[in-house]
């Protein structure tokens, strides 16, 4: 066995950013990731309008419980009962701070916290933690974080498949011309005195930013080994907000390799592993219609959501940060 069960299960903490209930729970959900700050009237429609264009569809809560289940199923396969999962949201119930007090009156000793996001950024994955060590305060449980797994071999092979599959899809006549766009969600930035961008919260410039970094290193991976060559990365779904964020842009993307006689275009968005609006709109609408306009065929690769490679990888990262309790 992996752990002796005389202190009790591990508890894992399954978080993700969270989302609207419903077409009468946006402003709410809009209010809370703009920290109180209600949107404007404009904004509002504007994202109201993005919904509806999606069919009202809002399914993150239960793709995200549906990826907790099958990570329990994987531990389960491998150590019955040395771990639990518990789920919490950053943004909509249940709450992250539900999540500690279930976890609390469960007795658990020890937890593992790990975000349905594959890049470190302080501002992104740290809130997480954050979130959940206010939530504990001095009484515990202990509790560790994993802070990144896109560098895991399982997470390559995870978008490698996912890239294939993608490729696949195109008329084989314009498939070897294809162009290969990896992207992450874009985050603000600051320009700094000597003039290079950086982080607003690690405070890393451009080329030494984790999260940055973390969408090369993968795209050059992926790329490496399926013989690809000349992938691009970019950024996409900036926040309305007067900051800088990460760029360029995958619009502008698109519109440069339309420019330069690409006939096809894959958006291969490591950064996010379940349908949601940034995936459903930003991509299968917005990204389609301008490469589709420039004359180019568009193709983006599958979520991960609960399929079960992506819980074989939870299981993975989750198993190797749990401490030995022999």
């Amino acid at each position: 066995m992996l752990h002796r069960m005389t202190e009790g299960p591990i508890g894992v903490l399954v978080m993700a950013y969270g989302t609207a209930d419903g077409p009468e729970d946006i402003e709410r959900y809009y209010t809370d990731i703009r920290g109180g700050r209600p949107p404007s009237p404009e904004l509002l429609a504007e994202l109201r309008q993005r919904y509806r264009d999606i069919g009202d569809r809002f399914p993150l809560l239960e793709i995200t419980r549906a990826q907790a289940a099958v990570l329990q199923r994987e531990l389960d396969a491998a150590e019955q009962g040395a771990f639990r999962t518990y789920l919490g949201m950053k943004h909509s119930p249940p709450w992250i701070a539900d999540a500690v007090d279930e976890l609390r009156r469960d007795g658990i000793r020890r937890v593992i916290g790990i975000v349905m996001a594959p890049y470190w950024s302080e501002m992104s994955i740290g809130s997480y933690r954050e979130r959940v060590e206010r939530a504990l305060g001095e009484d515990g449980p202990a509790f560790t974080l994993v802070e990144r797994f896109d560098e895991h071999a399982l997470f390559v092979a995870l978008i490698r498949d996912r890239l294939d599959r993608a490729l696949a899809t195109l008329n084989p006549e314009i498939r070897d011309g294809a162009a290969v766009v990896f992207t992450a969600h874009s985050l603000p930035v600051r320009t700094a005195e000597d003039g290079t961008l950086r982080c607003k919260t690690c405070n890393a410039c451009s080329e030494g930013c984790r999260y940055a970094g973390g969408l090369r290193m993968t795209a050059e991976k992926v790329a490496r080994e399926m013989g690809i060559d000349g992938v691009l990365t970019a950024w996409q779904s900036a926040g309305r907000t007067p900051d800088p964020w990460w760029g360029p842009p995958l619009e502008d993307v698109i519109g440069e390799l339309a420019e330069s006689g690409r006939r096809a275009v894959v958006v291969c968005s490591a950064g996010f592993v379940a349908d949601h609006l940034e995936i459903m709109y930003d991509l299968d609408i917005e990204a389609r219609r301008l490469a589709e306009g420039a004359g180019m065929a568009f193709a983006r690769t599958e979520m991960p959501n609960a399929d079960p490679a992506y819980g074989r990888l939870l299981a993975a990262v989750v198993r190797e940060h749990a401490p030995d309790r022999a």
